[in-house]
């Protein structure tokens, strides 16, 4: 039996594997992108809960887009939010020199409470 044979109807290449010919599939190179923290987050989510959308995104080579896209918006979203929430409780940087402990104690709060609704509304949903 050939290693390779093309077949006409379909305009595929197939290869022989052991008894069994398997087409010879090549997806379209995709732009790498670094994708952060928020993306990795969304990429586990992705695997554990919605493997059909990993799928799909991964076949149409839209999945390193589709994350690196993901993780800027919830990093700006998440910067936007701890801005917001600091100003909103008067956590200046006059506190921070004053009482640096109590500065660095509300704005891992701040941190803490931004970074669970970015995850609620970016990340898990």
């Amino acid at each position: 039996m050939e290693k390779y044979i093309y077949d006409e109807k379909n305009g595929l290449w197939y290869e022989l594997q052991c008894d069994y010919y398997i087409p010879c599939l090549n997806l379209p190179d995709e732009e790498q992108h670094s994708i952060g923290v928020w993306g990795q987050r969304h990429l586990r989510y992705l695997l554990k809960n919605r493997k059909a959308l990993y799928t799909e995104l991964q076949i149409t080579s839209k999945l390193n887009d589709y994350l690196a896209d993901l993780n800027e918006q919830a990093e700006r979203m998440f910067l936007e939010l701890v801005k917001q929430m600091a100003v909103r409780e008067g956590i200046t940087e006059q506190l921070k020199t004053q009482d640096q402990m109590l500065w660095v104690q509300r704005m891992n709060n701040i941190r803490d409470r931004a970074m669970e609704i970015v995850n609620h509304e970016l990340i898990y949903a």
